[in-house]
């Protein structure tokens, strides 16, 4: 390498660098640390069953048709609206869009409602992790 002052132009010896070739694993997780998913631990399981919780509630909410153990008919959720209505949240309608009842709360794994018979207020409660939705 030489180096000159006072105006004159610099001259550098030219470098070639070498490619290095790393092999990276792709398997769809972020932050690969390289070994093995272990799939019996503790938390893979807790996260499994809360990602299961978050599509079945996903799913309710969006309207998707659903079955409920031991109930023949298919039922889907709508919600309300009207505005104006603070006592609800929405309604589940069966296959042929009657009104079966009311919802006033959507958790994380339960739904509960309410609807009437014979003037008497029933309460209802759909278990989120039982039912089956349709495709």
């Amino acid at each position: 390498m030489s180096v000159k002052t006072k105006n004159q132009p610099v001259t550098l010896n030219k470098v070639v660098l070498d490619t290095v070739i790393v092999d990276v694993k792709v398997d769809g997780r972020k932050n690969n640390p390289g070994r093995p998913v272990n799939k019996q631990s503790a938390r893979y399981k807790r996260l499994a069953k809360q990602t299961f919780y978050t599509k079945q509630n996903q799913s309710f909410v969006r309207g998707k048709s659903f079955n409920i153990p031991n109930v023949i008919a298919e039922m889907h959720y709508s919600k309300n609206a009207d505005t104006n209505i603070t006592s609800s949240v929405g309604s589940i309608f069966n296959e042929l869009g009657n009104h079966v009842c009311d919802v006033n709360y959507i958790g994380r794994t339960k739904v509960t409602g309410y609807t009437f018979v014979l003037d008497k207020r029933v309460s209802v409660e759909v278990n989120l992790k039982n039912v089956k939705f349709n495709k």
